[in-house]
Order: C-alpha cells, then structure tokens, then sequence
C-alpha cells in the first residue's frame, strides 16, 4: 500500500475544497499549509514518508499564494538531502477567473517537483461532460467566481479532482509495485 499525501494552502476554503476531493480520490491524508505559510512538523513527517505528494495553492496574481510559496522555499532541507526524490508528484489549483494564469502555478509546482527530482503526472481526462471543463492537462484546474462560495464549485471541477487523485494514487501503486 502506497502512502498518499496532499499538501496544500487555502486562502478561502476552496483550494480546501479542491484537496478533499483530491484526497478522496487518491486516499491521501492532508496536510494544511497555514496563513503563516508554516507546516507542522508531523505534517513534514508526514510528506517526507509519502510515497507521493499532490501540491494544492489557489492562484493569486497569476502564481501560488505566498504561503505556498513559502512552504516551497521552506522544502529546502528536503532538496538537500534528496528526501523527496523519485516520489510520485502532482498539483492542482483553483482561481476566480476562467483562465487568472492557473497554468503558471501549476508551472510552479511541477518546477518544484523536478527541483526535488520527482515524477510528474499530468492528467488523462478528456473535456467530457464538466469534467475537465477548463481542458487543462498539467494538473487540476478549477474556477470559482471571487463572491461565490466555496460549496459553489462547479460539480464537474470537484469530481474532475477526484479523478486526478485517483489516477495519480494509481499511477504511484504501479511503480512502488515494479520495484
């Protein structure tokens, strides 16, 4: 059995929203970047024992919120000393705008990823019925409008979140199971 975790910084309560989904999906515990861009140290425990990680941030300003940004910055002893090499990675995020420059925070979290030598997955589904519905295929894109709630995500973005969660739970159990 492969240990899932989603790390993740909400703003709002809607990148919160989107990492219970992804966590559903992917079985996965998360683990909660707070307003001071801090996590706990049972939750880097837990991120360095994971055998895969799925980044969550909304996008602020067309990249990761600060916290994320910082928790990043922060992941500097993992890079070091290679923790999180050769572990399964993916990100998600979500932002008022129908475009608001999501593909460049997913940029910034694949960029870490590779930064710490783990293994990107991208997303398989096509635009089918709301799934998918932004057509991104780096990671999960969700939109919400910046007044509206978040249990006012859009069903197709949240069950467009559990299916990455899953496929990336799935994709990490098939190369833990080949070595």
């Amino acid at each position: 059995m492969t240990k899932m975790v989603v790390v993740f910084h909400s703003g709002y309560g809607h990148t919160q929203r989107m990492a219970q989904f992804v966590a559903e999906g992917a079985k996965a515990s998360l683990v909660e970047i707070n307003d001071e861009g801090l996590v706990t140290p049972e939750g880097w425990a837990e991120l360095d024992q994971s055998d895969g990680i799925i980044f969550g941030s909304p996008t602020y300003m067309g990249v990761v919120s600060w916290q994320f940004k910082r928790f990043a910055d922060s992941s500097s002893k993992q890079w070091y000393s290679r923790a999180w090499q050769d572990k399964v990675a993916a990100g998600f995020t979500i932002s008022a705008n129908l475009s608001g420059d999501k593909l460049s925070t997913l940029q910034y979290m694949m960029t870490l990823a590779m930064q710490h030598g783990m293994l990107w997955v991208g997303q398989s589904s096509h635009c089918d019925g709301g799934v998918n519905r932004l057509g991104s295929y780096s990671g999960v894109m969700a939109q919400v409008g910046s007044t509206q709630s978040a249990s006012e995500i859009s069903l197709g973005d949240l069950e467009t979140a559990k299916a990455y969660g899953l496929r990336v739970a799935e994709l990490t159990q098939r190369l833990h199971a080949k070595t």
